[in-house]
């Protein structure tokens, strides 16, 4: 069981998917950091200095209004609405990125030439040439 096991870890599959999530994490953080301190920063501006990490709609009697998100999540039940708009920006610049990269990898691929049709079977090729023997005559 032991060597059944290290044949399956040391296939190439399993390396190539261990090396995509330490790089899709890497990357996650820069899509983060991106989002949270370039684009989101100028979406504020654009807005009027909004900070949409910071919308939230309070759902319980105890939060106190024009807290942080984070002070009032420690007050009580609320619904982060500015938060979830930011990681949802996040997935979609991750999601457009992996179709670019995925895109231009396809566009790399070399396409194979197609395979040449199979010839006759030997079959046909017997009756062929009988058939031709048959029309000279």
């Amino acid at each position: 069981m032991l060597e059944e096991f290290k044949k399956f870890a040391m296939r190439g599959n399993v390396i190539d998917l261990a090396v995509g999530v330490i790089i899709g994490a890497a990357f996650g953080a820069i899509v983060t950091s991106l989002v949270g301190d370039i684009i989101m920063p100028v979406i504020g501006a654009v807005t009027g200095g909004l900070d949409f990490s910071n919308y939230y709609l309070p759902l319980s009697s105890k939060v106190q209004a024009g807290l942080s998100y984070a002070d009032a999540k420690k007050q009580g039940a609320v619904l982060g609405w500015g938060q979830f708009l930011t990681v949802a920006l996040n997935f979609i610049i991750i999601a457009f990125v992996l179709f670019l990269a995925i895109r231009g990898i396809n566009k790399l691929k070399k396409e194979e030439p197609a395979a040449p049709p199979p010839g006759p079977s030997p079959e046909v090729k017997v009756l062929t040439e009988i058939r031709d023997l048959l029309r000279k005559t």
